[in-house]
């Protein structure tokens, strides 16, 4: 049985952490799509309709917050899982119910991108669960 690869868009406004980040995604098996802003970043998501969109939180002419709003908008019923990343926190990654700032997910950037791939992968392991039966 053969597995689709599961599809991603990081967006954000540094070339250099897009590589980066992109290329440990590829070399995990994953297809990647990129974005430098919010604005190309909802282009992109409305194009290829990733399963995982991972985005910067400050990024010029839209940021995280309004591109992760629209996104959950535009998904409707099928809502991606939705990652924003920020340095403008310390603590570990954390899960926001509802979603905070558009995003259900909080990762630090500090956060190696490693270890982003392995949060992705229990996300989407978890998304792929099936729900227990109602009593």
């Amino acid at each position: 049985m053969t597995t689709v690869p599961a599809s991603i868009l990081l967006i954000d406004d540094d070339p250099f952490y897009l590589r980066v980040l992109g290329a440990v995604f590829r070399e995990n098996g994953y297809l990647v799509s990129t974005a430098r802003d919010g604005i190309e970043g909802i282009k992109v998501y409305l194009d290829k309709r990733p399963q995982v969109v991972i985005s910067d939180l400050v990024m010029p002419r839209m940021g995280g917050v309004s591109t992760c709003i629209e996104i959950r908008r535009l998904a409707g019923e099928q809502e991606p899982i939705i990652i924003l990343l920020t340095s403008m926190f310390q603590e570990g990654p954390h899960e926001h119910t509802p979603p905070d700032m558009g995003a259900r997910y909080h990762i630090p950037k500090t956060t190696t991108p490693l270890d982003i791939v392995i949060l992705v992968e229990q996300l989407l392991t978890r998304d792929r669960q099936p729900l227990p039966p109602s009593a």
